[in-house]
Parts: structure tokens; sequence; C-alpha cells
């Protein structure tokens, strides 16, 4: 097993054990937080849009789905940091959005994103 280590740099090596734990909370975070209104299957909506393949993404895209003339309008491509942004506060990211759930836990916050970014 690998230990963290920080150089003088303030590079950190990190665990592969510990990389896999972070997927491992963002799925399960996913399914507490996420999946009762959005699915990872591509073509399958729920009340929010499938959320596979998000990363690289422009918002209010998917077929099919219900988005606020907002979020459609908002011309936000979906990225680790766009995501983050968007999950502190989604009604301060884009005013006028439907999406009312937050994140506020930073670490849950990117354990999510770091999970939906390889999806």
């Amino acid at each position: 097993m690998f230990l963290k280590l920080a150089s003088i740099t303030g590079f950190v090596l990190v665990a592969p054990c510990e990389i896999q734990a972070q997927e491992a909370d963002g799925e399960r975070l996913f399914r507490q937080r996420c999946s009762s209104c959005h699915s990872l299957e591509a073509g399958q909506n729920r009340t929010g849009p499938s959320l596979a393949g998000v990363n690289g993404r422009t918002a209010g895209t998917v077929e099919g789905a219900r988005y606020s003339l907002a979020l459609r309008d908002s011309n936000v491509v979906w990225n680790a940091q766009t995501l983050d942004s968007f999950l502190v506060s989604p009604r301060q990211f884009v005013r006028g959005t439907t999406m009312a759930i937050s994140v506020t836990n930073e670490s849950q916050r990117r354990a999510l994103v770091d999970f939906l970014t390889t999806r």
C-alpha cells in the first residue's frame, strides 16, 4: 500500500487505493443524492437529464430532457470546474435554473465531480 507523501514543491502522491476509495465515494454519493433525479445511462432522463457523458457537454442539450430556459441559454460547458461551481449553489451559478439541490461539503462535491467527469 502507498502512503500520501508531500514534497517541498507541494506535489502530493496519491495511493491507488485512495483514488479507488474516492471513486467509490463519488458513486455512493451519486446514488444517495443524485440518482432519484438523474441517470448515468445515456438517453435515460428522469426529472433531470442523464449525466452520462456530462464532461465536455454544453448545458441544456440532452435530447428529451426538461431544462429551464436559464440553463438552456447559459452556454455553460460542463467540466470539473463548472460542475463544482454549479453544485456549490446551482441557483447562484445559473440564475433561473430549477435545480435546487446543492452539495456544500467540499470533499463530497469533489468526489461527485470526479465520479461524474469520468462517466
